[in-house]
């Protein structure tokens, strides 16, 4: 199942909700459009699966990339430098189903709206676990909004998955984390 949802999401993410076919999600997850039916009920059911997938896994990616920093502020850069690596090249230009969810769906259907405001506000509680842990630590001061930066930093690593698809490279993306570091002096 896995397996097949991780090949209906680039499908998703290049087409859309609305731009992809039953017959696309087919050929791109290897599977007939009757074991389509058969395991996700519709088109929606497949789509509200990768996007959870997709969710878990980044969850898990970023979550991973985080563990190896030695403060909070390493932490907080290791996270914005986790969406650099999905803002550029070949990841970049595919882009992120939760954005595009957001963005496209999320006046329309108000599940999906309520994925995406779950997702954004889980993103943004663990970016301020991250300044509060810095604040602990000392490498960041307690001066620092640690709520209202981590929004800012919720709409900067969004927003360097929308900039992405334009075809930004690392270097030019990672110049907007030099930028963001410095809210945390």
């Amino acid at each position: 199942m896995d397996e097949a949802l991780d090949k209906a999401i680039p499908v998703l993410c290049k087409r859309g909700f609305h731009g992809a076919s039953i017959s696309d999600l087919a050929d791109g997850m290897q599977l007939t459009v009757g074991s389509i039916y058969k395991a996700f009920k519709d088109k929606r059911g497949v789509f509200l699966a990768a996007l959870d997938r997709q969710s878990s896994l980044r969850n898990s990616e970023l979550r991973q990339a985080v563990n190896a920093a030695r403060s909070g502020r390493d932490s907080v850069r290791a996270a914005l430098q986790f969406y650099v690596g999905l803002s550029h090249g070949a990841e970049g230009a595919q882009g992120c189903l939760m954005v595009s969810t957001a963005v496209d769906l999320a006046t329309f259907d108000a599940e999906i709206a309520e994925r995406a405001r779950d997702s954004f506000r889980r993103r943004e509680t663990f970016i301020a676990e991250l300044i509060r842990q810095g604040q602990v630590d000392g490498s960041i001061p307690r001066s620092v909004d640690g709520e209202g930066t981590a929004r800012l930093m919720l709409c900067l690593l969004q927003g360097l998955r929308v900039v992405g698809k334009t075809g930004r490279t690392r270097n030019e993306m990672m110049a907007v984390v030099d930028a963001a570091m410095k809210t945390l002096d």
